[in-house]
């Protein structure tokens, strides 16, 4: 399922997923079980950047797990909701990264303040160096 580069696209991951819940005779959960899901992946990950970043400490009999493991399980409980209500991730990305260059385009200081980064209607990406 790899691109010709090595990199699965985000069609492709969800295509994986999908494939693995088929498998199972129960397949897709309700959204709200798959909600509580993605809570609790998010919790763990919340928990374990605690640990690292945070105050709070790990107990020494606690096992320790990586802050990229708890994003991945996050990331795959996304996919599963994803897929189960039918959106297309590749879409709900390009439409929020439009959104976010729009709204928020002014909204930070930038590196540079001449240039500027925007997506096209395919996903690429486009500099443009802005003057006054």
């Amino acid at each position: 399922m790899k691109e010709k580069n090595g990199e699965l696209t985000i069609q492709q991951l969800q295509k994986e997923v999908d494939l693995y819940i088929r498998q199972f005779e129960k397949g897709y959960f309700p959204p709200m079980s798959l909600l509580a899901t993605l809570t609790e992946e998010v919790g763990e990950l919340a928990r374990e950047l605690n640990h690292v970043y945070g105050d709070k400490q790990k107990k020494p009999e606690e096992p320790s797990q990586s802050i990229g493991e708890e994003i991945g399980d996050v990331l795959i409980a996304a996919i599963i909701m994803a897929n189960s209500l039918e959106i297309d991730l590749t879409e709900v990305f390009h439409d929020n990264m439009r959104k976010f260059q729009t709204r928020d385009k002014d909204r930070f200081e930038r590196k540079d303040k001449n240039d500027t980064l925007e997506m096209d209607g395919e996903g690429q990406r486009h500099g443009t160096q802005v003057t006054d």
